[in-house]
């Protein structure tokens, strides 16, 4: 019973929001085990990269298999190794060098010279087609049909660079598309979807936040947002500790300031809908008003952010760090924090009357 009512008592949708950031993926595991655990399903999935990944394995299978899904991906590639601490010296040289078994292999056909014309789709040093295999073998695409969650991946065209998503609303989302959005070049290709080179939407918005917030209609949501990237940290001390730092600022969450600008605009969507309240039924038929109070809106958005935790003597190449130990540290890092985030149930508390979206860290 006590399952049945977590769902019930969310106000509105349940939105999961997946950042990219490789091996960094495993903490947005743990987050679907906690929600998945309290019966909370998510109703929309809203991804990017490994998130991608991630999302097409919760919303390409029934409710029951999605958790021994993921279970099954991340037992795939992960490396062993005999502690953390040779995983993250010799792990990390290994997979550069032979990649992840189920994910990605050297491309033999790459050419030796980097300005070597190849084409869009061989200018790549990894080949990704064993990420092909174990998504098709794992993820049910047909099931997207049923619209059970709706599902949206964030790509960004290699030709414009305009950053673009696959919705499955309109009309579905395929492998294609899934692997078009975990395209990080130059290690992967870029995938063309009908025509159009794409590569991962984490080079133009690492967060697909605004996906949500720009949403037409919009409906009412609690959106979990889980970020794995730190955009705060401490001065970089050596050449080594400056890419990292480098790395981590430019995919962590731009949620501050696009949050700030959107409580903006909800705030005055939640004032256009109020001063319609206090017109007369004939004023708010004259077409001009009625023009002018379509851009009213009383939704309001809760969003909980859960932040993965920097794990001891991880650095630069922490996102292709997939030893056994760091996937099961930050799992279990993001169960727990998401445990909390639904025992807090923010999402409970009331809003200001023109209030339109709250954080809830």
């Amino acid at each position: 019973m006590a399952k049945q009512s977590a769902k019930a008592n969310i106000p509105g949708q349940v939105v999961l929001v997946l950042q990219g950031g490789g091996a960094l993926g495993a903490y947005q595991l743990g987050v679907y085990h906690a929600l998945h655990e309290a019966a909370i399903e998510p109703d929309w999935v809203v991804c990017t990269a490994i998130g991608a990944i991630n999302g097409a394995l919760i919303a390409g299978n029934a409710p029951e298999d999605r958790l021994a899904r993921l279970d099954t991906f991340w037992r795939t590639v992960q490396q062993q190794s005999p502690s953390y601490w040779l995983a993250s010296i010799l792990g990390n040289t290994e997979t550069l060098a032979r990649g992840i078994p189920g994910f990605f292999s050297p491309n033999l056909m790459s050419t030796p010279r980097p300005n070597g014309p190849v084409g869009v789709e061989r200018a790549t040093f990894y080949s990704t087609e064993p990420l092909m295999e174990t998504l098709s073998a794992l993820a049910d695409f047909e099931w997207f049909e049923r619209r059970d969650i709706r599902l949206t991946v964030g790509v960004v065209n290699v030709c414009s660079g305009a950053l673009h998503y696959f919705d499955s609303r309109h009309p579905t989302v395929a492998l294609e598309h899934i692997m078009a959005s975990g395209a990080l070049p130059p290690a992967f290709s870029a995938v063309l979807v009908e025509g159009e080179p794409y590569w991962d939407g984490g080079l133009y918005s690492n967060t697909p936040l605004e996906a949500v917030l720009n949403d037409n209609p919009r409906r009412d949501s609690v959106i979990f947002a889980v970020n794995m990237w730190h955009s705060r940290g401490s001065e970089a001390a050596s050449a080594w500790q400056a890419l990292g730092r480098q790395k981590d600022i430019q995919y962590a969450s731009r949620a501050d300031s696009r949050i700030f600008r959107q409580r903006q605009l909800h705030w005055l969507r939640h004032i256009i809908g109020k001063l319609g309240n206090g017109l007369s039924p004939a004023q708010r038929q004259d077409p001009a008003i009625k023009e002018m109070l379509s851009y009213g809106c009383p939704t309001r958005m809760h969003v909980v952010r859960l932040q993965a935790p920097r794990l001891p003597d991880e650095d630069v190449t922490k996102d292709i760090d997939f030893a056994a130990e760091g996937i099961h540290l930050r799992r279990q890092a993001s169960y727990e924090d998401t445990q909390r985030a639904i025992k807090k149930a923010a999402w409970r508390e009331d809003m200001a009357p023109l209030e339109g979206i709250r954080i809830a860290d």
